[in-house]
């Protein structure tokens, strides 16, 4: 068991000592309770974060943002008198290879991510031996609160844990907390809690169209006729009606007799306006989350899925969306888990050459024009494709040159 650790109330007065818990109970709380209260709206729905997962438009802004910048490379660099140089040690240790003992990177990282995305803010306990840190145990959003002592303003975090009847108190120093976009407090803003209004609107709108499919009268035509029909020819009509139906017997011509008529049913304008209103929920869902509609699979009216507008909507948001969350991450790094003494020459930083691999025009374009300015080598270029490297002038900085002194070339001639 972990030392005991003095806790403070909110306002700073001393409680009882608890006891820590272990590695394993830290791990094991499994996103918290997702059910938490956050706000009621106009359109009656309460939501929460539970509840707007339940929104496709949510779940897929969250978790398409959190899992690409969750799979992108993280090393730490140290600054030379040359550029910079790849290092290893204990941070590089912790983010890129192993946060903790049940976590690998990718997953950790997809944790805090969506945590982020979701409420705003995400947590992680540092687990030091000797004051260096050794792991990073992640806690739920809904269960951590930044609060300040009365007295030295110092930041705290009071952490909420089922089975505990009080909330054991952390330092700052033991907290790795990112923090959403907001106006510079101690607490990033959720755009679930600021966004209820839309994700109320979009929740109702798919529960009205659920009902509308599910209990609703949703014919595809109707039969008409002059006469009475009788409780013995009602059954005959229905199985003459079902003769026509299916993809099978599409073309096939209807046979009606005794004046009847078959009317097809178009969909009605209050169910055409349910549709367009779900439409608009999801690209006013994309907004609240910084994703280009398209990201997610819904394209706006006259936008195609394919071409070069959409490649420039994907190079938007990995600019204005993706790349201010990956600096906060950095610099949160590089302040709480790189050594003081440390910090102005080593730091840590994602690889966005990685969001290339998925486009290999792209990708080559940019080997090509390393190379031939004299930017990277062919072998930094084969080490961007996990390629062996040759050696040799393969590892020589070259350059395409077009016109030369025609002196210079008989030299090089001669």
């Amino acid at each position: 068991m972990d030392k005991p650790l003095a806790v403070l109330d909110r306002f700073g007065r001393p409680l009882a000592a608890v006891s820590d818990l272990t590695k394993e109970q830290r791990l094991t709380l499994a996103g918290g309770d997702l059910g938490y209260y956050v706000a009621t709206n106009a359109s009656g729905k309460t939501v929460t974060l539970s509840s707007a997962l339940t929104v496709s438009a949510v779940w897929a802004c969250i978790a398409r943002s959190a899992q690409v910048m969750a799979a992108l490379p993280l090393d730490v660099y140290r600054k030379t008198s040359t550029g910079r140089k790849k290092i290893s040690g204990p941070v590089d240790d912790l983010i890129g290879l192993s946060p903790n003992a049940d976590q690998t990177p990718v997953e950790f990282w997809e944790g805090m991510l969506s945590w982020l995305l979701a409420t705003g803010n995400a947590y992680a306990e540092i687990d030091e031996i000797n004051g260096r840190p050794v792991a990073l145990l992640p806690l739920p959003s809904v269960l951590v609160k930044p609060i300040r002592n009365p007295v030295t303003r110092e930041l705290m975090y009071e952490v909420r844990e089922p089975g505990m009847s009080r909330p054991r108190v952390l330092k700052q120093k033991q907290v790795l907390h990112l923090r959403g976009w907001g106006f510079g407090g101690d607490e990033g803003m959720s755009p679930i809690r600021w966004g209820t209004q839309s994700i109320g609107a979009a929740m109702a709108a798919d529960e009205a169209s659920g009902s509308m499919f599910g209990a609703g009268m949703q014919a595809s035509g109707i039969l008409k006729t002059n006469q009475r029909v009788n409780e013995r020819q009602r059954p005959e009509i229905q199985k003459l009606l079902e003769s026509y139906s299916g993809s099978s017997r599409a073309g096939k011509i209807m046979v009606l007799e005794a004046g009847m008529e078959f009317q097809q049913l178009s969909l009605n304008p209050d169910d055409a306006q349910m549709l367009e209103t779900r439409r608009f929920s999801i690209e006013e869902v994309c907004r609240w989350f910084g994703v280009p509609p398209i990201v997610i699979g819904h394209s706006a009216e006259g936008q195609t899925m394919w071409g070069t507008g959409v490649e420039q909507i994907f190079l938007s948001w990995m600019q204005l969306g993706i790349n201010p969350v990956l600096h906060k991450i950095e610099q949160r790094i590089r302040k709480q888990l790189i050594p003081l003494r440390e910090q102005r020459e080593v730091y840590a930083e994602f690889n966005r050459e990685g969001l290339l691999q998925m486009d290999s025009k792209a990708k080559s374009e940019f080997l090509r024009a390393m190379t031939t300015n004299g930017i990277m080598s062919r072998d930094e270029a084969r080490d961007k494709l996990n390629l062996e490297r040759r050696g040799g002038v393969a590892d020589d900085l070259m350059v395409q040159t077009a016109m030369s002194p025609i002196d210079l070339l008989n030299e090089r001639m001669g």
